[in-house]
């Protein structure tokens, strides 16, 4: 599985134009603490919809999949390398990492 750790993300997504940032979370957590980087495509699918949508995801972009701790998202990235998918990676520790490693006013729960 390709892994993504939270400090790396910002210059990772410097080198791949037309990344997308894959918010497998719940809608409400989504609006608690969303995860936005400037100039990235945020895209929100619930893990329980990925299956039905997951071709509405770039084949050509590299596609990073997050949740709140990483293990949701590290199920969806699986899924997807199954189906096809190959530049799709995992951001390790999810938006707690982010929030305490990275971002420390990102509202943690």
């Amino acid at each position: 599985m390709n892994r993504l750790h939270v400090q790396d993300l910002l210059s990772f997504a410097q080198a791949h134009p037309g990344l997308v940032l894959l918010d497998v979370r719940e809608p409400w957590e989504v609006a608690l603490a969303p995860l936005v980087l400037e100039g990235v495509t945020t895209t929100a699918i619930p893990m329980r919809e990925v299956p039905e949508r997951y071709p509405e995801l770039p084949t050509q972009q590299a596609v990073v999949c997050f949740c709140h701790h990483g293990m949701r998202s590290a199920q969806v990235v699986a899924f997807l390398m199954q189906h096809g998918l190959e530049a799709v990676y995992n951001l390790e520790g999810g938006t707690d990492a982010w929030a305490r490693q990275v971002a420390p006013d990102m509202p943690r729960y």
